[in-house]
């Protein structure tokens, strides 16, 4: 028995609806100091606005990237999609099931077994009491797809190659393992229940540069052969190209630019996808001038007025410095823009 079969064509309704639909997605994080300090020092609640009215939906066996630098709210979104945690506002609905409403907690706990996540740190991701075997098997006992042991330990093998690696190395703790391997093991395992949707949280981030191209080429090699639909998340706009087929783009907990990856990378819109971009180093030595990244990202506890990307934009007017953009159709990308809206970029 196999653990992983090759995936269907889909249906055309079914190709037509979205997997995922994520809907004006929101938290916001209490981060004061405990009441009796606030009541003693007089000091004020403090909140920390992770992510808002975060909006976009991924097809069927399509890759969507969230991209962003550190702390723009990418991984709050990818563990809210998959329930780790509880949204502040808006949904996320999968398959058409709603993730918060209680209402279908008998649809949810079917759809768990569809949804994986591969985290950044394979290391930490993994018990490093356990050898690989158990790991892999792991959702196989907790979903009760292997009926024996026997049979747990033939579909732990054929993960483990389906990944590169050997049945053999199934005997081996975590530690015994290079960064690379122990990825390919958390592979293996988010493949053990045959899922259909995956969040990768920079999957390849803590690996060498070597290592990141095989792990990316096995993930679209799985995708291609399974059917997967991936949320991918990366601050690293080279390892997104080679990726997704559309990219958000997140600054300060908010999606500022959505667009076709081709297009993206093609034609940016938004300012601050153009200052990515621009730091992105010249591997094709086109002689294009490039340009680091300037300023810092503002303290999400207390954001600037207006457009949160204002003090770092060399495009902001006094309409950028009060007023919230929203966000408008320009081709086939939304994004959220003043200059863009009055035609200045």
């Amino acid at each position: 028995m196999s653990v992983m079969t090759s995936a269907a064509p889909p249906l055309a309704s079914e190709a037509a609806r979205p997997l995922v639909e994520v809907k004006n997605l929101g938290r916001v994080f209490d981060v004061s100091k405990p009441w009796l300090n606030r009541l003693t020092e007089g000091l004020p609640r403090r909140l920390l606005t992770a992510a808002a009215e975060v909006t976009f939906s991924i097809n069927k066996r399509e890759t969507f990237a969230l991209v962003g630098e550190s702390g723009s709210g990418k991984s709050t979104v990818a563990k809210m999609v998959v329930g780790l945690i509880a949204p502040t506002t808006g949904e996320v609905i999968i398959d058409g099931v709603s993730m918060s409403d209680r209402r279908h907690d008998a649809d949810r706990r079917r759809l768990r077994r569809r949804i994986q996540m591969v985290f950044q740190d394979p290391y930490a991701s993994l018990n490093p009491r356990w050898r690989a075997l158990d790991i892999v098997a792991e959702p196989l006992r907790a979903f009760g797809i292997a009926q024996s042991e026997a049979e747990t330990a033939k579909q732990v093998g054929e993960l483990l190659r389906l990944v590169g690696l050997d049945p053999a190395d199934g005997t081996k703790y975590p530690h015994e393992f290079s960064g690379g391997q122990r990825q390919r093991i958390a592979i293996a395992r988010a493949l053990a229940c045959n899922p259909e949707f995956i969040v990768c949280d920079e999957p390849t981030s803590a690996l060498d540069v070597s290592v990141q191209a095989q792990i990316l080429n096995l993930m679209r090699d799985l995708q291609d052969r399974f059917g997967l639909t991936y949320l991918f998340i990366s601050h690293n706009l080279a390892v997104v190209r080679h990726m997704a087929n559309r990219i958000g783009v997140m600054y300060l907990g908010r999606l500022v630019e959505v667009a076709p990856a081709r297009e993206m990378f093609a034609k940016p819109k938004h300012p601050y996808t153009r200052m990515l971009l621009d730091a992105v180093p010249d591997l094709d030595l086109t002689g294009r001038k490039r340009k680091p990244v300037e300023g810092e990202v503002p303290n999400p506890v207390d954001p600037p007025p207006g457009c949160p990307f204002h003090p770092r934009c060399p495009f902001a007017n006094e309409r950028c410095r009060v007023e919230m953009p929203q966000p408008i159709l320009t081709g086939g990308a939304t994004v959220r823009c003043h200059a863009v809206e009055e035609g200045r970029i």
